[in-house]
């Protein structure tokens, strides 16, 4: 593969230089047959509104061969109703990799403001492998295979490398003839086919999460078709994709030490420690015990490393107050208090056994500010119930190869995580299945083509945590950052009305012109849900 490189990237520049071609002065038989498609719009469903159309084009699997195999491609759209405003299309991704994004047009219409919704054509789509987008699958994986990876201790590491190497196995016997293809830099030229198809010089873009790093990426690959691009709540292109799991123990650090001092100050009301230290102590003492003996939770036993799953919990002081405080009532078998949280109802704090734990992502389920369920489909072609793990991991197995291969490193890093990171760097570190996926067939997107982007993120992000989104900022060269200080929760433009992030962005998407300087706002500080659901804003 070394040896084979070159060869690839030179196939690759050509592979993505091909759409360019798609332009008034090229001539017909100069332009691939995948660049002049004509939709076919249709309203999508009889219970959804007229306004909302979908199509079905056609990619190539592998773009180096595009007369070859071919992938379908779902859209969908809702056209700007304000024509003398409109400018072009605004392509929405809601996050992933793994998530639908098909119904993401009617979810933006309802809430961008009339200034900013005048100005495009929401254009929204499956990406390849999900959903309706000839969805691929790893044969039915069980629960206890969903997530990314649990603790690490010497003891079971033999079986957390069982529970690696049999993922892998099982994507590539289901669907390993796909997999290979379904990657990042492939996305991002269907994303370009999309725009050739709607007969658009340039597309906007709209991305949450996941979708920050696809938008960095068509910014590389396609700069001259790169309009106004919106990368809200950022993935650091530095660190894609080993990198930013483990950021979800370094990052859940700082997040704990604030809870700390939040609890602190509340002590009267959650009873956990009067001060920071005696609140670390607290919880500290809570992992030991239910290490020693698991402790009898709403009907199900919670050990220390369940109480460690979700490093997210600590993003949201008052959530992981009232958790933690149900788990310590359990512990010192007292009566629940009222609006606890249960460990088990699949909320905060939600907790799974074995190796395949449910990570920050939501058990390797979308990374946006929410999933759009709206354009499922059924019948014989619809997506496994697997999809979106499969889809997962061939994206942050195959988009780059700098995931080691030898497991004793995943076990050395891990040891080692767990001293310097205790809450959740362990996990992170722990072996993932593509230690034995296959070689990428295309090294990861360098960022240095200038991207004049605008970038969002919320302080407090507990799943891309304001060091990947500074990470993404600083990747691209001429991008703007808007930073929400004191924004709490993953994904920052339309997800709150009161956010302040959100008159910058929508200043941008309206006129194309981004701020003189990076912008800090702040915002207002959330209050707590009296039915103790975490905190919501006045």
């Amino acid at each position: 593969m070394k040896r084979l490189a070159p060869l690839l990237a030179t196939a690759g520049l050509l592979a993505t230089a091909l759409p360019g071609l798609a332009t008034p002065s090229a001539s017909a038989a100069s332009i691939p047959a995948y660049l002049r498609q004509t939709p076919a719009w249709h309203r999508c469903s009889p219970d959804r509104p007229a306004a909302y159309e979908c199509a079905t084009l056609k990619v190539p699997l592998d773009y180096q061969r595009p007369e070859g195999r071919t992938l379908n491609l779902a859209i969908s759209r809702m056209k700007s109703e304000n024509p003398a405003k409109r400018r072009g299309v605004l392509l929405l991704n809601p996050g992933g990799p793994g998530s639908s994004g098909l119904y993401r047009p009617v979810r933006t219409n309802a809430s961008m403001p009339k200034e900013a919704r005048d100005r495009y054509d929401l254009v929204g789509f499956d990406p390849r492998g999900v959903g309706e987008s000839s969805p691929i699958g790893c044969g039915g994986l069980s629960e206890a295979e969903v997530g990314v990876g649990g603790a690490y201790r010497p003891e079971t590491f033999a079986s957390d490398v069982s529970w690696a190497r049999g993922i892998a196995d099982k994507c590539r016997e289901k669907s390993g003839d796909v997999i290979p293809y379904i990657t990042t830099r492939n996305t991002a030229r269907d994303m370009d086919v999309i725009r050739a198809a709607l007969s658009e010089r340039t597309v906007s873009y709209l991305g949450y999460s996941y979708g920050t790093y696809l938008g960095a990426v068509y910014s590389q690959m396609f700069p001259e078709r790169t309009d106004r691009f919106v990368l809200d709540s950022g993935v650091d292109p530095e660190r894609v994709w080993r990198g930013m799991i483990q950021a979800w123990g370094t990052e859940a650090e700082p997040a704990f030490e604030r809870w700390t001092r939040w609890a602190a100050e509340r002590s009267g009301a959650y009873g956990l420690g009067a001060t920071p230290e005696a609140v670390s102590a607290t919880f500290w003492a809570l992992v030991a015990r239910a290490d020693r003996d698991p402790i009898l939770h709403y009907g199900e036993k919670v050990t220390g490393d369940d109480i460690r799953a979700d490093p997210s919990l600590f993003f949201d002081p008052h959530g992981a107050s009232a958790v933690i405080k149900s788990i310590k009532a359990s512990a010192d078998k007292l009566p629940q208090p009222p609006g606890g949280t249960d460990p088990g109802a699949g909320g905060k704090g939600a907790h799974r056994k074995g190796p395949g734990v449910r990570s920050p992502l939501g058990g390797v389920r979308a990374v946006g500010p929410d999933v759009d369920t709206g354009a499922a489909s059924e019948g014989p072609d619809a997506a496994p119930a697997d999809n979106a793990t499969a889809v997962y991991w061939a994206v942050v197995c195959g988009d780059t190869d700098n995931w080691p291969r030898d497991p004793e490193l995943y076990a050395r890093d891990a040891a080692r995580d767990k001293v310097k990171h205790p809450l959740y760097g362990d996990f992170a570190s722990n072996i993932k299945p593509c230690a034995f996926w296959q070689r990428p067939l295309e090294a990861a997107t360098p960022m240095k083509t200038r991207a004049d982007v605008l970038t969002v993120q919320n302080e407090w992000d507990p799943m891309t945590p304001l060091a990947t989104g500074q990470g993404l900022h600083q990747a691209l060269k001429g991008s703007r950052m808007v930073l929400a200080l004191g924004g709490e929760g993953h994904g920052v433009y339309l997800s709150d009305p009161t956010a302040c992030a959100n008159i910058p962005v929508n200043a941008y998407l309206s006129t194309g012109r981004l701020p003189a300087k990076d912008v800090t706002c702040h915002n207002p500080p959330p209050t707590p849900d009296p039915e103790g659901g975490g905190a919501r804003r006045p």
